[in-house]
């Protein structure tokens, strides 16, 4: 009889021990599939490299996105993706539950933005960029042009020039460093890829030769079909000896000076980029040419012409000789002006 009652006990336990399993399970898949709590409809939030599941549940819990740490961290353990969170930047949304925000970071699958580095933008503006974009971590404040220099491996004197203009694509948070050394070795690629394809008998000995003729190019040619023509007219100029006496240049070297408006004396005004004053070409580039111009610099086209004049419609008048450009410059800017 006591044997029969001790087995009805021991039967009893084990079905209450099942029922509060069962109990215990639903809640647990209950929580799991369950939106989260946030504090806005939108949260994003950074999970820095080496994190564990208790870390990452505690940076989100401060970023505003309310997990029960515990939970988090068993319900990674029991998937086996506490091995695969990956460190980034990412995003909680209304609706996302335990397991959406756990598979989203073991996927891998991070918010991303946006920045564009525009054709012909000065270096000075890409750094305004870097430094305006909030998404963009700022990391290079008080450092000198010539330490960034160096921790890029760059071994000419100055950053302009060298950085791919393009759009770039990163998750909220990547330093402005990571970005410049992307877009450098971007633009060291794309030149080092059409300098070996180039036409023969340029007068460019190097690749930089090409990158500051290109940036010069992208500055002079309002109109795209125009670019190989404007190339052609410099790689002449090159070839005779002749001043490139290019207005971009002049303006480059007036700097901060500059005030939208060219002067004859700032023509005469000499400066390591006045292509009025000085042969050949500046000391560097004078901005961030595009793919279109350094192909452009590399394949010039053919022709005579040795000048060329604004339209004032985005297209340019060429000419090969002086007295034709005076005329061109008589119909086009002193028209213009009067």
């Amino acid at each position: 009889m006591l044997m029969k009652k001790l087995k009805l006990i021991v039967l009893y336990l084990l079905l209450a021990a099942a029922l509060a399993a069962t109990v215990v399970s639903a809640v647990a898949w209950y929580w799991v599939g369950q939106p989260v709590t946030l504090d806005s409809d939108r949260i994003d939030y950074l999970v820095e490299p080496g994190s564990r599941p208790r870390t990452i549940a505690q940076t989100m819990n401060k970023a505003g996105i309310h997990v029960n740490e515990d939970a988090f961290v068993i319900l990674a353990r029991l998937t086996g993706q506490d091995k695969q969170l990956q460190a980034g930047a990412y995003e909680a949304v209304q609706g996302d539950s335990p397991r959406v925000l756990l598979e989203r970071m073991a996927s891998g699958d991070m918010t991303q933005t946006r920045l564009t580095l525009v054709e012909g933008w000065s270096y000075k503006r890409i750094r305004k960029a870097l430094q305006d974009n909030p998404e963009v971590g700022q990391t290079l404040e008080g450092v000198s042009d010539e330490e960034l220099l160096q921790r890029l491996g760059i071994t000419s004197t100055s950053p302009e020039g060298m950085f791919y203009p393009d759009t770039y694509v990163f998750a909220p948070g990547t330093s402005d460093f990571h970005i410049l050394r992307r877009a450098y070795h971007a633009q060291q690629e794309m030149l080092e890829t059409l300098w070996n394809e180039r036409d023969p008998n340029l007068p460019l000995k190097t690749p930089y030769d090409a990158l500051i003729l290109a940036s010069i190019v992208e500055k002079e040619t309002g109109h795209s079909a125009d670019r190989g023509r404007v190339a052609g007219v410099f790689v002449n100029r090159l070839r005779l000896g002749m001043p490139l006496q290019t207005d971009p240049t002049v303006i480059y070297g007036m700097g901060d000076a500059y005030q939208g408006r060219i002067r004859r004396k700032d023509l005469t005004t000499d400066t390591p980029w006045n292509t009025y004053t000085r042969s050949g070409l500046p000391p560097t580039p004078i901005a961030s040419p595009g793919r279109a111009s350094l192909l452009a610099t590399l394949h010039p086209e053919t022709h005579k012409f040795l000048y060329f004049v604004s339209r004032g419609d985005g297209t340019s008048e060429f000419s090969t000789n002086l007295a034709s450009h005076n005329r061109a410059v008589a119909k086009y800017i002193l028209k213009r002006g009067s």
